[in-house]
Parts: structure tokens; C-alpha cells; sequence
């Protein structure tokens, strides 16, 4: 299979284009709705979490949790603003509410029980942090993405040149931003929130998506010394192809155990798996539709769109 990647280069950003437009309003409606461009977890707002889910072997769980049930037992104790998520087959509920002293805790689980049902001691689980940690887990989650983005450059500077990495950063950027976008949605819309491991996750996806860029950067810087005198599309054109099979079998082989983790897994590692997925996928659109074009394109505006210009060969008959 060959694409064109030079000549429909302006497909490809429009593509881009949309999808980054819908993430940035996504983005911009959390922060009107939670003050943060995505829906934020325990783990950066602080608060207190309960997870209860009831005892099938002693309770009929024929009929499903009503959320608005859970919301009347919450009111009952001040608590009707917080977010409630009915999850397991509607026989577990997560409440995310403000911190909870211990006796605010233990009330709270015993209305829970009087109400829904007896529950199972083993899976009730009470995770409290405070806004001062949470808000230390933020900034260290937005200082390890700065510092990996400052050694890429530096990385991709030293070993390429710098138009190499910036462009790297550029489609980073795009990929961050995609991965961002989808959990802006789901959180707008599923009430679907980020915590610590969504930071982990954009590390990972920033990892991986370089790491494709750099091989068809590879490819390319190698096309351009062995044929300097040939125009940088062509060169660009031959050096995503060249590698476009290695990019495809490698997001999906990789992408494949995350889909089984999210079809399959817990609720903590699906929305992970998710990320990862969301990220490979657009990791790869960007290393070979984005990075690569906005190179050739950079090199056409700044007059290097050929690296040198072939000596024509002297006729035999008028050597000396």
C-alpha cells in the first residue's frame, strides 16, 4: 500500500482540524461546568469517595440501584450535590461528595445499607484525599509532560536538527490534545472522571508517539543524504511509505491488548486502556500525516527544498 502524504496534505489537517476543534470545545465546556478542561477526579479536587455494592448471596439484585434513591439518602445528610455513578450491572454505587469526618462515613454507609440492602464488606471501599495533595499530584503530573516535551527537544535537536523537533512537539501536542478531548466528552457526558493514571497515561502516549516520529524522521534525514539533488516531497512521500507498515503493525499490536483490557478489565484500568488506545491511534495519524508534512512544507518556505543541486556529468569527448 502506498498514500500520497505531500500531495493530500491538506486532507489530512483538516482531519486533524476537526477532531482538535471538537477536543478544544469539549475542553472549554468542562471548564465553564468543573473549572478544569476535564472532569477532575479525587485524586487532584480532593474530597472523599465511597464505593458500596450490595450482597447478592443475602439480597435479591434483580432490581438495579436508582441513583435517585442514593440521592434522596445523600440529601438526608447535605450531601445532594455530589456525583453519583451506579455501576457493576446496577448493583454498586460510587459517591464522590466533599470530605467526610469518621462519623459523617459511617452514617452515611449505614443509611446506605438500611436503604439498598445489606452490603458486601469486601468490596466497600472509602478513599479520602485532601485539596492540598490534590493539588500536588496537578502540578507534578504538569511538570513531568513539560520536562518530557523540553527532552524531547533537546533529544530530537542533538540528533536531528531543530525543525525535526519541533514539528515532534507539534504532533505531541496534537496527540495530548486528542486524548484530551475524548475524556473531556466522557466526563461531560458520562460523568466519566481523570485521576493520577490519566496523567500516566499522557506520559506514555507523549513515549510512544516520538518514538514513531523518530523512526520515519530517520528515514527521511537518511533519504535526504543519499539524495540530496531530489525534491524534499518526493523524499518525505518515500520515507513515510518505506516505514508505514512498521507504524501500522506496531499501534496494532499494541492497541489490541487494550482493547480486551477495556472490554474486559476494571473500571480504573478500562478508562486507562482507553487513554492509551485514543493516544496510539492518533500517535500514529500524526507521526505520518503531521510531523512529516509540516517538515516538507517548512523546508519549501525556508528555501531548502532541495538540499543540493546535481553537477551535470562532463561529456567524455571534452575532458582535458
Amino acid at each position: 500500500m502506498k498514500i500520497n502524504v505531500i500531495k493530500q496534505r491538506t486532507l489530512w489537517w483538516s482531519i486533524s482540524g476537526v477532531v482538535l476543534l471538537a477536543s478544544l470545545v469539549g475542553m472549554a465546556l468542562c471548564f465553564q461546568q468543573f473549572g478544569a478542561p476535564l472532569r477532575p477526579g479525587l485524586d487532584f479536587v480532593g474530597g472523599t469517595r465511597i464505593q458500596v455494592t450490595r450482597n447478592c448471596a443475602v439480597v435479591d439484585c434483580e432490581v438495579a440501584i436508582a441513583p435517585d434513591a442514593v440521592r434522596q439518602i445523600l440529601a438526608q445528610q447535605a450531601l445532594e450535590t455530589s456525583v453519583i455513578q451506579v455501576e457493576g450491572e446496577g448493583q454498586s454505587v460510587s459517591i464522590r461528595t466533599r470530605n467526610l469526618d469518621v462519623d459523617e462515613e459511617s452514617q452515611l454507609r449505614a443509611s446506605l445499607e438500611s436503604d439498598l440492602g445489606p452490603l458486601d464488606p469486601l468490596l466497600t471501599q472509602i478513599d479520602s484525599v485532601g485539596p492540598i495533595i490534590g493539588q500536588q499530584l496537578f502540578a507534578s503530573g504538569l511538570l513531568s509532560l513539560l520536562v518530557s516535551f523540553a527532552g524531547i527537544v533537546v533529544y530530537l535537536s542533538i540528533r536531528f536538527q531543530l525543525d525535526y523537533a519541533v514539528f515532534a512537539i507539534v504532533a505531541l501536542f496534537h496527540d495530548v490534545l486528542v486524548a484530551m478531548g475524548l475524556f473531556a466528552w466522557l466526563g461531560l457526558l458520562f460523568n466519566v472522571e481523570v485521576d493520577s493514571l490519566f496523567i500516566v497515561a499522557l506520559l506514555t502516549i507523549v513515549g510512544f508517539s516520538v518514538n514513531d516520529t523518530v523512526v520515519i524522521y530517520d528515514r527521511i534525514r537518511e533519504s535526504i543524504n543519499l539524495h540530496p539533488e531530489r525534491d524534499i516531497d518526493d523524499l518525505v512521500d518515500e520515507g513515510v511509505n518505506q516505514t508505514l507498515s512498521r507504524s501500522i503493525n506496531t499501534t496494532l499490536t499494541t492497541t489490541l491488548p487494550l482493547l480486551a483490557i477495556v472490554l474486559f478489565g476494571g473500571e480504573t484500568l478500562k478508562f486507562f486502556a482507553l487513554a492509551l488506545i485514543a493516544g496510539f491511534i492518533s500517535g500514529v495519524y500524526s507521526s505520518i500525516f503531521i510531523a512529516s508534512t509540516l517538515l516538507a512544507l517548512w523546508r519549501e518556505r525556508t528555501g531548502r527544498r532541495v538540499v543540493a543541486v546535481a553537477e551535470p556529468s562532463t561529456p567524455a569527448d571534452e575532458v582535458p
